[in-house]
């Protein structure tokens, strides 16, 4: 009897999430336009054996700085001047941009490290408030390969528009399911053109939720879900996928306050179920350290340096 009580307590928890950020949203979008105006950019390639050399990432990166640099001037013409200063910074010839897209509050995947020549890689997918040209996500991308090392690449993909943590869209799975095949399109192209480096997702928060999607049948080693609220799978075994699975959460999260529970609505779902940590999931476990949620790629983190042994196909300490 005791669990009915609790599940209708839980119940009530995110329907008031979801009533809250319903409200609360539209308020916050008409003061932050989600879309700023930017060109089109042109169409390139996918990556082949050929194109990922250093000479052929060169001329790609090339390509997308200028449509960065074309992004740059529209925003300014259109007076988005915080949104021009952003994209100047990214149009830096030090910065590498495997793909950009303007449009639609922005779209991009910045390589650290050297691809061409990179035994590992990894792939970074956030969750949250997480905007083009974040400081905090790119950081954290350069702290992980600084911890790899040489031979290795991080790609930090921004290829969806991140819910923002206090809306509807951070406890249903909409982006979730939109984001999903961008990002197989590029496992799909990293491992066609590197098809002996070692893949694997990072993926944090609710970009948990976007791995578990993407997760079917992609040729990755390795899916580390961390900070997650849940995949909307039951099971590490529901996401159907030959990668090991891996789960952590640090000790000061709030993430773990989140009910573990997926409840249907008319037009969808609400939450997203066993939390990854539990041993029914069945999901191998790493210590994520004593931090909070924005703390797992912090330079000399336990966190980091379990992530990068992830990466690199040993076992983490204390997993």
């Amino acid at each position: 009897m005791a669990s009915r009580p609790r599940s209708r307590r839980l119940r009530r928890t995110l329907l008031a999430v979801l009533v809250t950020a319903s409200v609360a949203v539209p308020t916050a979008g008409a003061a932050h336009p989600a879309a700023v105006p930017a060109p089109a950019p042109a169409a390139l390639r996918p990556l082949t054996p050929s194109s990922a050399t250093a000479a052929g990432l060169d001329a790609r990166y090339a390509a997308n700085r200028d449509a960065i640099r074309a992004a740059e001037r529209t925003a300014a013409g259109h007076g988005y001047r915080k949104r021009a200063t952003t994209l100047r910074a990214m149009a830096d010839p030090a910065r590498h941009f495997l793909s950009f897209d303007g449009r639609d509050g922005g779209r991009g995947v910045e390589v650290l490290g050297d691809l061409a020549r990179a035994e590992r890689i990894a792939v970074l997918v956030p969750g949250s408030d997480t905007a083009l040209g974040s400081e905090r996500f790119r950081n954290g991308a350069l702290a992980l390969q600084r911890q790899l090392g040489e031979r290795a690449a991080v790609l930090a993909w921004l290829g969806y528009r991140t819910p923002a943590t206090a809306s509807a869209a951070a406890v249903t799975p909409g982006r979730a399911e939109a984001a999903a095949p961008a990002l197989r399109d590029l496992v799909g192209e990293l491992k066609a053109a590197k098809p002996t480096a070692r893949l694997t997702l990072l993926c944090h928060s609710y970009g948990s939720v976007v791995c578990a999607e993407a997760a079917p049948g992609l040729p990755v080693a390795g899916i580390v879900l961390y900070g997650s609220p849940g995949t909307g799978a039951d099971s590490a075994a529901d996401l159907h996928t030959a990668a090991t699975v891996w789960a952590g959460r640090a000790a000061r999260d709030w993430i773990a306050h989140v009910p573990h529970v997926r409840l249907p609505l008319l037009l969808g779902e609400l939450g997203f179920g066993t939390d990854p940590l539990a041993p029914e999931f069945g999901a191998r476990v790493f210590d994520a350290g004593d931090g909070g949620h924005s703390d797992y790629l912090v330079p000399g983190s336990v966190p980091l340096e379990n992530l990068a042994r992830i990466v690199d196909g040993q076992e983490p300490a204390d997993a």
